[in-house]
Protein backbone atom coordinates (compact mmCIF):
# COMPACT_ATOMS: atom_id res chain seq x y z
CA UNK A 1 0.00 0.00 0.00
CA UNK A 2 3.56 2.17 -0.34
CA UNK A 3 1.16 3.98 -3.35
CA UNK A 4 -1.48 5.50 -0.79
CA UNK A 5 0.48 8.70 0.65
CA UNK A 6 -0.93 12.23 0.51
CA UNK A 7 1.48 13.23 -1.84
CA UNK A 8 0.51 11.00 -4.38
CA UNK A 9 -3.35 11.75 -3.32
CA UNK A 10 -2.10 15.59 -4.20
CA UNK A 11 -0.57 15.09 -7.76
CA UNK A 12 -3.06 12.42 -9.19
CA UNK A 13 -5.49 14.86 -8.14
CA UNK A 14 -3.97 18.38 -8.72
CA UNK A 15 -4.31 20.78 -5.96
CA UNK A 16 -7.60 21.81 -6.31
CA UNK A 17 -9.59 18.92 -6.53
CA UNK A 18 -7.60 17.68 -3.36
CA UNK A 19 -7.99 20.64 -0.96
CA UNK A 20 -11.70 20.13 -1.98
CA UNK A 21 -11.48 16.41 -0.93
CA UNK A 22 -9.72 17.76 2.60
CA UNK A 23 -13.43 19.01 3.04
CA UNK A 24 -15.61 15.66 2.60
CA UNK A 25 -13.59 13.59 5.14
CA UNK A 26 -17.10 13.30 6.78
CA UNK A 27 -19.05 12.64 3.95
CA UNK A 28 -17.22 9.29 3.83
CA UNK A 29 -19.04 6.92 5.08
CA UNK A 30 -19.04 2.61 4.80
CA UNK A 31 -15.61 2.28 4.00
CA UNK A 32 -15.06 -1.72 3.07
CA UNK A 33 -11.47 -2.98 3.35
CA UNK A 34 -10.71 -5.89 0.71
CA UNK A 35 -7.74 -7.39 0.24
CA UNK A 36 -6.70 -5.30 -2.86
CA UNK A 37 -9.14 -2.90 -2.62
CA UNK A 38 -11.28 -0.08 -0.30
CA UNK A 39 -15.00 1.17 -1.30
CA UNK A 40 -16.84 3.69 -0.10
CA UNK A 41 -19.99 5.52 -0.27
CA UNK A 42 -19.41 9.68 -0.25
CA UNK A 43 -22.14 11.71 0.20
CA UNK A 44 -21.79 14.76 -2.18
CA UNK A 45 -24.53 16.36 -4.89
CA UNK A 46 -25.48 12.96 -4.60
CA UNK A 47 -24.18 9.63 -3.39
CA UNK A 48 -21.50 8.61 -4.96
CA UNK A 49 -19.76 5.07 -4.75
CA UNK A 50 -15.73 5.36 -4.80
CA UNK A 51 -13.13 2.44 -5.20
CA UNK A 52 -9.60 2.66 -4.83
CA UNK A 53 -6.98 0.11 -5.38
CA UNK A 54 -4.65 -1.23 -2.63
CA UNK A 55 -2.66 -3.26 -4.94
CA UNK A 56 0.84 -2.69 -2.64
CA UNK A 57 1.98 -1.04 -5.94
CA UNK A 58 3.47 2.35 -6.02
CA UNK A 59 0.74 3.67 -8.54
CA UNK A 60 -2.44 4.82 -6.87
CA UNK A 61 -5.45 3.97 -9.09
CA UNK A 62 -9.23 4.49 -8.38
CA UNK A 63 -12.75 4.99 -9.71
CA UNK A 64 -15.95 7.17 -8.88
CA UNK A 65 -19.17 7.40 -10.25
CA UNK A 66 -19.55 11.14 -9.91
CA UNK A 67 -19.46 13.15 -13.68
CA UNK A 68 -15.70 14.01 -13.45
CA UNK A 69 -14.87 11.17 -11.75
CA UNK A 70 -16.11 8.88 -15.27
CA UNK A 71 -14.70 11.25 -17.28
CA UNK A 72 -11.43 9.76 -16.07
CA UNK A 73 -10.19 12.29 -13.62
CA UNK A 74 -8.85 11.21 -9.84
CA UNK A 75 -11.88 13.68 -7.95
CA UNK A 76 -12.25 14.88 -4.88
CA UNK A 77 -14.14 11.92 -3.28
CA UNK A 78 -11.42 9.96 -4.14
CA UNK A 79 -9.44 12.22 -1.94
CA UNK A 80 -11.75 12.17 0.48
CA UNK A 81 -11.24 8.15 0.91
CA UNK A 82 -8.12 7.82 0.18
CA UNK A 83 -7.48 10.61 3.41
CA UNK A 84 -9.79 8.60 5.19
CA UNK A 85 -7.58 5.35 4.48
CA UNK A 86 -4.51 7.40 5.91
CA UNK A 87 -6.15 8.65 8.80
CA UNK A 88 -6.91 4.53 10.17
CA UNK A 89 -3.18 2.92 8.09
CA UNK A 90 -2.73 1.58 11.49
CA UNK A 91 -5.05 -1.04 11.39
CA UNK A 92 -5.12 -1.73 7.32
CA UNK A 93 -3.02 -4.59 7.17
CA UNK A 94 -4.82 -6.11 9.75
CA UNK A 95 -8.19 -5.53 8.21
CA UNK A 96 -6.74 -6.20 4.51
CA UNK A 97 -5.55 -9.52 6.06
CA UNK A 98 -8.87 -10.53 7.51
CA UNK A 99 -10.56 -9.68 4.60
CA UNK A 100 -8.21 -12.08 2.59
CA UNK A 101 -9.22 -14.95 4.64
CA UNK A 102 -12.55 -13.66 4.34
CA UNK A 103 -12.66 -14.44 0.62
CA UNK A 104 -10.31 -17.69 0.84
CA UNK A 105 -13.04 -18.66 3.61
CA UNK A 106 -15.99 -17.93 1.57
CA UNK A 107 -14.11 -19.57 -1.79
CA UNK A 108 -13.64 -22.81 -0.15
CA UNK A 109 -17.02 -22.93 1.40
CA UNK A 110 -18.46 -22.70 -2.32
CA UNK A 111 -16.06 -25.26 -3.33
CA UNK A 112 -17.89 -27.68 -0.74
CA UNK A 113 -21.38 -27.04 -1.75
CA UNK A 114 -23.43 -29.50 -3.87
CA UNK A 115 -24.70 -28.53 -7.14
CA UNK A 116 -28.55 -28.73 -5.49
CA UNK A 117 -27.11 -26.69 -2.86
CA UNK A 118 -25.68 -24.09 -5.70
CA UNK A 119 -28.52 -23.97 -6.99
CA UNK A 120 -31.22 -22.82 -4.32
CA UNK A 121 -28.27 -19.93 -3.48
CA UNK A 122 -28.53 -18.58 -6.86
CA UNK A 123 -32.57 -19.12 -6.83
CA UNK A 124 -32.52 -17.17 -3.47
CA UNK A 125 -30.84 -14.94 -4.76
CA UNK A 126 -32.62 -14.15 -7.96
CA UNK A 127 -35.77 -14.02 -5.55
CA UNK A 128 -33.96 -10.95 -3.89
CA UNK A 129 -31.91 -9.42 -6.35
CA UNK A 130 -34.48 -7.95 -10.05
CA UNK A 131 -31.60 -6.62 -11.51
CA UNK A 132 -29.50 -10.13 -11.04
CA UNK A 133 -32.84 -11.98 -12.20
CA UNK A 134 -33.03 -9.96 -15.43
CA UNK A 135 -29.25 -10.76 -16.03
CA UNK A 136 -29.44 -14.39 -15.71
CA UNK A 137 -32.35 -14.41 -17.87
CA UNK A 138 -30.77 -12.42 -20.68
CA UNK A 139 -28.29 -15.13 -19.99
CA UNK A 140 -30.56 -17.69 -20.33
CA UNK A 141 -32.02 -16.34 -23.51
CA UNK A 142 -28.31 -15.51 -25.02
CA UNK A 143 -27.05 -19.16 -25.01
CA UNK A 144 -30.84 -20.59 -26.15
CA UNK A 145 -30.17 -18.44 -29.29
CA UNK A 146 -33.57 -16.93 -28.07
CA UNK A 147 -33.62 -13.54 -29.95
CA UNK A 148 -36.82 -12.37 -29.83
CA UNK A 149 -36.30 -13.17 -25.44
CA UNK A 150 -33.36 -11.11 -25.80
CA UNK A 151 -34.61 -8.58 -28.07
CA UNK A 152 -37.73 -8.40 -25.52
CA UNK A 153 -35.60 -8.41 -22.52
CA UNK A 154 -33.26 -5.43 -23.90
CA UNK A 155 -36.31 -3.40 -24.61
CA UNK A 156 -37.06 -3.99 -20.81
CA UNK A 157 -33.82 -2.87 -19.83
CA UNK A 158 -34.43 0.08 -21.79
CA UNK A 159 -38.16 0.91 -20.66
CA UNK A 160 -38.34 4.64 -18.90
CA UNK A 161 -41.95 3.38 -17.25
CA UNK A 162 -41.10 1.85 -14.14
CA UNK A 163 -38.96 4.59 -12.53
CA UNK A 164 -41.27 7.46 -14.57
CA UNK A 165 -43.48 10.03 -12.19
CA UNK A 166 -46.22 11.52 -15.46
CA UNK A 167 -44.19 10.24 -17.59
CA UNK A 168 -40.52 11.93 -16.74
CA UNK A 169 -37.87 10.89 -14.90
CA UNK A 170 -36.79 13.28 -12.85
CA UNK A 171 -33.34 13.78 -11.55
CA UNK A 172 -33.59 11.41 -8.32
CA UNK A 173 -34.71 8.82 -10.67
CA UNK A 174 -32.40 9.67 -13.60
CA UNK A 175 -29.36 7.42 -12.07
CA UNK A 176 -31.37 4.14 -10.85
CA UNK A 177 -32.81 4.17 -15.00
CA UNK A 178 -29.32 4.50 -16.31
CA UNK A 179 -28.17 1.63 -14.05
CA UNK A 180 -30.85 -0.54 -15.47
CA UNK A 181 -30.00 0.89 -18.74
CA UNK A 182 -26.09 0.00 -18.79
CA UNK A 183 -27.12 -3.70 -18.94
CA UNK A 184 -28.08 -3.31 -22.79
CA UNK A 185 -25.04 -3.53 -23.62
CA UNK A 186 -23.90 -6.01 -22.15
CA UNK A 187 -26.68 -8.27 -23.33
CA UNK A 188 -25.42 -7.35 -27.16
CA UNK A 189 -21.74 -8.65 -26.45
CA UNK A 190 -23.34 -11.73 -25.13
CA UNK A 191 -25.15 -11.93 -28.05
CA UNK A 192 -21.97 -11.69 -30.44
CA UNK A 193 -19.79 -13.82 -27.90
CA UNK A 194 -22.98 -16.87 -28.68
CA UNK A 195 -22.05 -16.66 -32.12
CA UNK A 196 -24.73 -14.25 -33.01
CA UNK A 197 -23.28 -11.04 -34.18
CA UNK A 198 -25.27 -10.21 -37.04
CA UNK A 199 -28.22 -10.47 -35.02
CA UNK A 200 -26.60 -8.45 -32.31
CA UNK A 201 -25.82 -5.39 -35.00
CA UNK A 202 -30.05 -5.16 -35.24
CA UNK A 203 -30.39 -5.30 -31.65
CA UNK A 204 -27.83 -2.71 -31.11
CA UNK A 205 -29.26 -0.27 -33.72
CA UNK A 206 -32.38 -0.74 -32.28
CA UNK A 207 -31.42 -0.17 -28.26
CA UNK A 208 -29.59 2.91 -29.95
CA UNK A 209 -32.99 4.00 -31.11
CA UNK A 210 -34.98 3.52 -27.89
CA UNK A 211 -32.43 4.74 -25.74
CA UNK A 212 -32.75 8.12 -27.77
CA UNK A 213 -36.21 8.49 -27.37
CA UNK A 214 -36.42 7.67 -24.00
CA UNK A 215 -33.67 10.03 -23.22
CA UNK A 216 -36.45 12.49 -24.40
CA UNK A 217 -38.04 11.95 -20.88
CA UNK A 218 -35.37 11.74 -18.58
CA UNK A 219 -33.96 14.56 -16.66
CA UNK A 220 -29.96 13.37 -17.52
CA UNK A 221 -28.23 16.49 -16.10
CA UNK A 222 -25.44 14.27 -15.25
CA UNK A 223 -24.60 12.51 -18.64
CA UNK A 224 -25.42 8.77 -17.41
CA UNK A 225 -26.89 8.24 -20.42
CA UNK A 226 -24.28 9.74 -22.31
CA UNK A 227 -22.13 6.61 -21.31
CA UNK A 228 -24.67 4.52 -22.27
CA UNK A 229 -25.16 5.12 -25.18
CA UNK A 230 -21.49 4.97 -26.12
CA UNK A 231 -21.28 1.26 -24.64
CA UNK A 232 -24.21 0.72 -27.18
CA UNK A 233 -21.82 2.08 -29.87
CA UNK A 234 -18.89 0.22 -28.84
CA UNK A 235 -21.43 -2.82 -28.71
CA UNK A 236 -22.69 -2.25 -32.48
CA UNK A 237 -18.93 -1.86 -33.78
CA UNK A 238 -17.86 -4.85 -32.01
CA UNK A 239 -20.54 -6.55 -33.47
CA UNK A 240 -19.92 -5.06 -36.72
CA UNK A 241 -16.21 -6.06 -36.74
CA UNK A 242 -17.44 -9.58 -35.91
CA UNK A 243 -20.38 -9.93 -38.37
CA UNK A 244 -18.64 -7.93 -41.40
CA UNK A 245 -21.87 -6.80 -42.70
CA UNK A 246 -23.26 -5.70 -46.50
CA UNK A 247 -20.87 -2.16 -46.81
CA UNK A 248 -22.84 -0.53 -48.47
CA UNK A 249 -25.69 -0.97 -45.94
CA UNK A 250 -23.66 -0.37 -43.11
CA UNK A 251 -22.68 2.77 -45.06
CA UNK A 252 -26.21 3.66 -45.73
CA UNK A 253 -27.02 3.09 -41.48
CA UNK A 254 -23.60 5.39 -40.43
CA UNK A 255 -25.04 8.01 -43.00
CA UNK A 256 -28.40 7.89 -42.19
CA UNK A 257 -27.31 7.56 -38.16
CA UNK A 258 -25.08 10.94 -38.22
CA UNK A 259 -27.58 12.65 -39.72
CA UNK A 260 -30.65 12.35 -38.33
CA UNK A 261 -32.04 14.31 -36.18
CA UNK A 262 -32.81 12.87 -33.29
CA UNK A 263 -29.46 10.62 -33.01
CA UNK A 264 -28.83 10.85 -29.35
CA UNK A 265 -25.33 8.48 -29.44
CA UNK A 266 -22.73 10.17 -31.29
CA UNK A 267 -21.06 7.45 -33.91
CA UNK A 268 -18.27 8.40 -35.84
CA UNK A 269 -18.62 6.61 -39.27
CA UNK A 270 -14.97 7.11 -39.40
CA UNK A 271 -14.46 4.56 -36.81
CA UNK A 272 -15.80 1.78 -38.93
CA UNK A 273 -13.01 2.00 -41.72
CA UNK A 274 -11.79 -1.48 -40.26
CA UNK A 275 -15.34 -2.62 -41.16
CA UNK A 276 -16.61 -0.76 -44.59
CA UNK A 277 -13.24 -1.30 -46.28
CA UNK A 278 -12.66 0.47 -50.04
CA UNK A 279 -16.21 -0.32 -50.59
CA UNK A 280 -18.05 0.81 -47.93
CA UNK A 281 -16.10 4.02 -47.76
CA UNK A 282 -16.74 4.74 -51.67
CA UNK A 283 -20.63 4.29 -50.25
CA UNK A 284 -19.83 6.72 -47.11
CA UNK A 285 -18.87 9.00 -49.43
CA UNK A 286 -21.67 8.79 -51.71
CA UNK A 287 -24.23 8.42 -49.75
CA UNK A 288 -22.60 11.56 -47.50
CA UNK A 289 -22.43 13.49 -50.92
CA UNK A 290 -26.01 13.32 -51.72
CA UNK A 291 -27.19 13.93 -48.21
CA UNK A 292 -25.25 17.65 -48.73
CA UNK A 293 -25.88 18.27 -52.00
CA UNK A 294 -29.23 17.93 -50.66
CA UNK A 295 -28.64 19.78 -47.81
CA UNK A 296 -26.23 22.33 -48.25
CA UNK A 297 -26.56 24.37 -45.08
CA UNK A 298 -27.44 21.46 -43.22
CA UNK A 299 -24.81 21.51 -39.83
CA UNK A 300 -24.91 17.84 -39.74
CA UNK A 301 -24.68 17.55 -43.58
CA UNK A 302 -21.74 20.40 -43.57
CA UNK A 303 -20.12 18.37 -40.57
CA UNK A 304 -19.84 14.79 -42.14
CA UNK A 305 -18.38 16.10 -45.72
CA UNK A 306 -15.90 18.21 -43.73
CA UNK A 307 -14.99 14.99 -41.85
CA UNK A 308 -14.63 12.84 -45.10
CA UNK A 309 -13.05 15.30 -46.67
CA UNK A 310 -10.54 15.73 -43.45
CA UNK A 311 -9.75 12.16 -43.87
CA UNK A 312 -9.26 12.13 -47.14
CA UNK A 313 -6.74 15.11 -47.16
CA UNK A 314 -8.62 16.97 -49.91
CA UNK A 315 -8.27 20.71 -48.75
CA UNK A 316 -10.63 21.67 -52.07
CA UNK A 317 -13.44 19.80 -50.39
CA UNK A 318 -13.44 21.65 -47.74
CA UNK A 319 -13.41 24.64 -48.35
CA UNK A 320 -16.01 23.59 -51.09
CA UNK A 321 -18.10 22.66 -48.15
CA UNK A 322 -17.92 25.59 -46.24
CA UNK A 323 -18.41 28.53 -49.93
CA UNK A 324 -21.74 26.51 -50.29
CA UNK A 325 -23.00 28.28 -46.88
CA UNK A 326 -21.02 31.89 -47.02
CA UNK A 327 -22.24 33.68 -43.87
CA UNK A 328 -23.39 37.78 -44.64
CA UNK A 329 -20.23 39.12 -42.45
CA UNK A 330 -17.26 37.55 -43.93
CA UNK A 331 -16.69 35.38 -40.66
CA UNK A 332 -16.88 32.18 -43.48
CA UNK A 333 -14.33 33.50 -45.65
CA UNK A 334 -12.02 33.65 -42.48
CA UNK A 335 -12.44 30.37 -42.12
CA UNK A 336 -11.64 29.60 -45.69
CA UNK A 337 -8.34 31.51 -45.45
CA UNK A 338 -7.22 30.27 -42.44
CA UNK A 339 -7.64 26.61 -44.18
CA UNK A 340 -6.07 28.05 -46.89
CA UNK A 341 -3.13 29.30 -44.96
CA UNK A 342 -2.75 26.12 -43.61
CA UNK A 343 -2.75 23.89 -46.50
CA UNK A 344 0.68 26.70 -47.43
CA UNK A 345 -1.68 28.53 -50.22
CA UNK A 346 -0.60 32.27 -49.08
CA UNK A 347 -2.39 33.38 -52.23
CA UNK A 348 -5.67 31.96 -52.34
CA UNK A 349 -6.26 32.69 -48.49
CA UNK A 350 -5.57 36.66 -49.09
CA UNK A 351 -7.79 36.37 -52.21
CA UNK A 352 -10.68 34.67 -50.19
CA UNK A 353 -9.96 37.11 -47.21
CA UNK A 354 -10.14 40.23 -49.33
CA UNK A 355 -13.55 38.88 -51.06
CA UNK A 356 -14.66 38.68 -47.92
CA UNK A 357 -14.26 42.51 -47.42
CA UNK A 358 -16.21 42.85 -50.91
CA UNK A 359 -19.41 40.56 -50.59
CA UNK A 360 -20.20 41.70 -47.27
CA UNK A 361 -22.89 44.22 -47.94
CA UNK A 362 -23.31 45.90 -44.83
CA UNK A 363 -19.58 47.29 -43.49
CA UNK A 364 -21.21 47.40 -40.21
CA UNK A 365 -21.53 43.76 -40.25
CA UNK A 366 -18.38 42.66 -40.80
CA UNK A 367 -16.52 39.98 -39.16
CA UNK A 368 -13.67 42.13 -36.80
CA UNK A 369 -11.47 39.06 -36.97
CA UNK A 370 -11.71 38.83 -40.53
CA UNK A 371 -10.78 43.07 -40.57
CA UNK A 372 -7.41 41.74 -37.77
CA UNK A 373 -6.15 38.79 -40.33
CA UNK A 374 -6.51 41.20 -43.37
CA UNK A 375 -4.85 43.68 -41.63
CA UNK A 376 -1.99 41.85 -40.42
CA UNK A 377 -1.49 39.91 -43.78
CA UNK A 378 -0.81 43.25 -45.54
CA UNK A 379 1.35 44.84 -42.80
CA UNK A 380 3.19 41.52 -43.17
CA UNK A 381 3.39 42.05 -46.54
CA UNK A 382 4.50 45.51 -46.61
CA UNK A 383 0.88 46.70 -47.98
CA UNK A 384 0.77 49.79 -45.60
CA UNK A 385 -1.22 52.03 -47.42
CA UNK A 386 -4.04 49.47 -47.75
CA UNK A 387 -4.07 48.25 -44.04
CA UNK A 388 -4.83 51.69 -43.08
CA UNK A 389 -7.27 52.13 -45.77
CA UNK A 390 -8.91 48.79 -44.32
CA UNK A 391 -8.63 50.09 -41.20
CA UNK A 392 -9.97 53.25 -41.38
CA UNK A 393 -13.16 51.76 -43.75
CA UNK A 394 -13.98 49.72 -40.56
CA UNK A 395 -13.95 52.61 -38.17
CA UNK A 396 -16.20 54.99 -40.38
CA UNK A 397 -18.60 51.95 -40.63
CA UNK A 398 -18.36 50.84 -37.02
CA UNK A 399 -16.89 53.61 -35.09
CA UNK A 400 -15.86 52.26 -31.50
CA UNK A 401 -12.69 52.76 -29.43
CA UNK A 402 -11.50 49.48 -30.59
CA UNK A 403 -11.50 50.25 -34.38
CA UNK A 404 -10.18 54.02 -33.52
CA UNK A 405 -7.13 51.91 -31.61
CA UNK A 406 -7.01 49.89 -34.86
CA UNK A 407 -7.01 52.52 -36.88
CA UNK A 408 -4.24 54.55 -35.03
CA UNK A 409 -2.32 51.22 -34.60
CA UNK A 410 -1.79 50.88 -38.57
CA UNK A 411 -1.82 54.54 -38.95
CA UNK A 412 1.46 54.78 -36.70
CA UNK A 413 2.83 51.85 -38.18
CA UNK A 414 2.75 53.84 -41.92
CA UNK A 415 3.61 57.29 -40.36
CA UNK A 416 0.17 58.57 -41.21
CA UNK A 417 -1.34 59.21 -38.01
CA UNK A 418 -1.72 63.32 -37.91
CA UNK A 419 -3.95 63.24 -40.75
CA UNK A 420 -5.95 59.74 -40.29
CA UNK A 421 -6.59 61.07 -36.25
CA UNK A 422 -7.77 64.28 -37.84
CA UNK A 423 -10.02 62.53 -40.00
CA UNK A 424 -11.44 60.07 -37.65
CA UNK A 425 -12.05 63.01 -34.66
CA UNK A 426 -13.87 64.96 -37.21
CA UNK A 427 -15.89 62.04 -38.59
CA UNK A 428 -16.50 60.92 -34.39
CA UNK A 429 -17.63 64.90 -34.09
CA UNK A 430 -20.08 64.48 -36.18
CA UNK A 431 -21.81 61.33 -35.48
CA UNK A 432 -22.29 62.57 -31.63
CA UNK A 433 -23.95 65.89 -33.31
CA UNK A 434 -26.34 63.79 -35.38
CA UNK A 435 -27.28 61.50 -32.46
CA UNK A 436 -28.37 64.53 -30.24
CA UNK A 437 -28.71 61.95 -27.03
CA UNK A 438 -27.27 62.68 -23.49
CA UNK A 439 -24.39 60.71 -23.93
CA UNK A 440 -23.61 61.02 -27.98
CA UNK A 441 -20.11 62.07 -27.35
CA UNK A 442 -19.32 58.97 -25.71
CA UNK A 443 -16.66 57.34 -28.25
CA UNK A 444 -15.10 60.68 -28.94
CA UNK A 445 -14.30 61.05 -25.36
CA UNK A 446 -12.90 57.46 -25.02
CA UNK A 447 -10.96 57.90 -27.84
CA UNK A 448 -9.33 61.27 -26.57
CA UNK A 449 -8.81 59.81 -23.49
CA UNK A 450 -7.08 56.83 -24.86
CA UNK A 451 -4.82 59.53 -26.79
CA UNK A 452 -4.03 60.89 -23.41
CA UNK A 453 -5.58 64.24 -24.75
CA UNK A 454 -6.97 65.49 -21.54
CA UNK A 455 -8.01 69.28 -22.32
CA UNK A 456 -10.01 67.98 -25.55
CA UNK A 457 -11.55 65.04 -24.15
CA UNK A 458 -13.07 67.57 -21.32
CA UNK A 459 -14.23 69.92 -23.61
CA UNK A 460 -16.26 66.98 -25.60
CA UNK A 461 -17.51 65.66 -22.85
CA UNK A 462 -18.91 69.13 -21.57
CA UNK A 463 -20.13 69.85 -25.21
CA UNK A 464 -21.64 66.27 -26.18
CA UNK A 465 -21.90 64.33 -23.08
CA UNK A 466 -19.97 61.51 -21.40
CA UNK A 467 -21.08 58.94 -18.91
CA UNK A 468 -20.24 59.04 -15.19
CA UNK A 469 -16.98 56.57 -15.62
CA UNK A 470 -15.76 59.17 -17.84
CA UNK A 471 -16.38 61.90 -16.21
CA UNK A 472 -14.55 60.00 -12.98
CA UNK A 473 -11.64 59.51 -15.18
CA UNK A 474 -11.60 63.20 -16.44
CA UNK A 475 -12.10 64.26 -13.23
CA UNK A 476 -8.97 62.44 -11.90
CA UNK A 477 -6.69 63.62 -15.09
CA UNK A 478 -7.30 67.36 -13.80
CA UNK A 479 -7.01 67.04 -10.64
CA UNK A 480 -3.46 68.39 -10.02
CA UNK A 481 -3.90 71.34 -12.20
CA UNK A 482 -7.81 72.20 -12.49
CA UNK A 483 -8.88 71.34 -8.36
CA UNK A 484 -12.47 73.33 -8.22
CA UNK A 485 -13.25 71.34 -11.99
CA UNK A 486 -12.59 68.00 -10.67
CA UNK A 487 -14.08 68.93 -7.33
CA UNK A 488 -17.58 69.56 -9.20
CA UNK A 489 -17.48 66.60 -10.87
CA UNK A 490 -16.55 64.71 -7.77
CA UNK A 491 -19.50 66.25 -5.47
CA UNK A 492 -21.73 65.72 -8.37
CA UNK A 493 -21.45 62.20 -8.87
CA UNK A 494 -21.38 61.50 -5.18
CA UNK A 495 -24.86 63.32 -4.50
CA UNK A 496 -26.78 60.38 -5.98
CA UNK A 497 -24.92 58.03 -4.40
CA UNK A 498 -26.17 59.32 -0.88
CA UNK A 499 -29.85 58.33 -2.06
CA UNK A 500 -28.26 54.77 -2.59
CA UNK A 501 -27.51 52.02 0.04
CA UNK A 502 -25.18 48.57 -0.11
CA UNK A 503 -22.06 48.60 0.61
CA UNK A 504 -20.60 48.62 -2.68
CA UNK A 505 -22.43 52.41 -3.06
CA UNK A 506 -20.70 53.26 0.54
CA UNK A 507 -17.48 52.13 -0.66
CA UNK A 508 -17.80 54.31 -4.36
CA UNK A 509 -18.95 57.40 -2.00
CA UNK A 510 -16.14 57.53 0.44
CA UNK A 511 -13.30 56.89 -2.62
CA UNK A 512 -15.48 60.01 -3.97
CA UNK A 513 -14.80 62.04 -0.64
CA UNK A 514 -11.66 61.36 -0.53
CA UNK A 515 -11.03 62.60 -4.34
CA UNK A 516 -12.71 65.46 -2.90
CA UNK A 517 -10.60 65.93 0.18
CA UNK A 518 -7.37 66.28 -2.28
CA UNK A 519 -9.05 68.85 -4.07
CA UNK A 520 -9.97 71.03 -1.32
CA UNK A 521 -6.38 70.76 0.24
CA UNK A 522 -4.83 71.99 -3.01
CA UNK A 523 -7.74 74.55 -2.97
CA UNK A 524 -6.77 75.57 0.61
CA UNK A 525 -10.47 75.10 1.43
CA UNK A 526 -10.14 72.37 4.28
CA UNK A 527 -12.79 74.13 6.37
CA UNK A 528 -15.43 73.65 3.22
CA UNK A 529 -14.45 69.75 3.20
CA UNK A 530 -15.21 70.01 6.92
CA UNK A 531 -18.65 71.39 6.74
CA UNK A 532 -19.13 69.17 4.09
CA UNK A 533 -18.77 65.81 5.42
CA UNK A 534 -20.42 66.87 8.99
CA UNK A 535 -23.36 67.76 6.86
CA UNK A 536 -23.19 64.49 4.86
CA UNK A 537 -22.64 62.50 8.50
CA UNK A 538 -25.86 64.35 10.13
CA UNK A 539 -27.93 63.36 6.83
CA UNK A 540 -26.37 59.67 6.74
CA UNK A 541 -25.98 58.77 10.39
CA UNK A 542 -28.59 55.48 10.42
CA UNK A 543 -26.15 54.27 7.48
CA UNK A 544 -23.83 52.18 10.14
CA UNK A 545 -21.32 50.58 7.45
CA UNK A 546 -21.07 53.59 5.50
CA UNK A 547 -20.06 55.43 9.34
CA UNK A 548 -17.16 53.06 9.83
CA UNK A 549 -16.18 53.43 6.52
CA UNK A 550 -15.66 57.16 6.95
CA UNK A 551 -14.16 56.78 10.21
CA UNK A 552 -11.51 54.10 9.01
CA UNK A 553 -10.59 56.58 6.36
CA UNK A 554 -10.80 59.51 8.74
CA UNK A 555 -13.29 61.38 7.26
Amino acid sequence: MQGLTEANLRALAGARSFERGTRYLDAVSGIEIGDAWATATVHGTDRYEVELALDGSDDLDGMCDCPYGQEGNFCKHLVALGLSLLARSTGLPRQRAAARQRAQTLDAWLSDLSREELIELVRERIAEDRRFRRHLELRVATVRGDLAEVRARVRELLDTGPFAQYEYVDYAAARSYAEQAGQAPSAIRELIGSGRAADAIGLAREAIRLLAEAAESVDDSDGWLGQVGEGLADAHHEACRAARPDPEELARWLVGHTLHDDAFTDIDPLDYEDVLGEQGLTALRKHAVAAWRANRTGWAEQYLMERLARAAGDIDEVIAVHAADIAPDGSTHLVIARELDTAKRPAEALEWAERGIRDTEDAADLDAALVDYLADRYTRADRLPDAVALRRDHFGAHPTLSTYQHLRAAARTADRWPDERERALALLRADAGRQRRRYSGVVLVDALLDDKDTDAAWQAATELGAHDGQWLTLADHIRPDRASDALDVYQRLAEPLTRQTGNAIYERLVSLLLSMRDCHRSLGTPDAFTAYTTALRTAQKRKRNLMRLMDEHGL
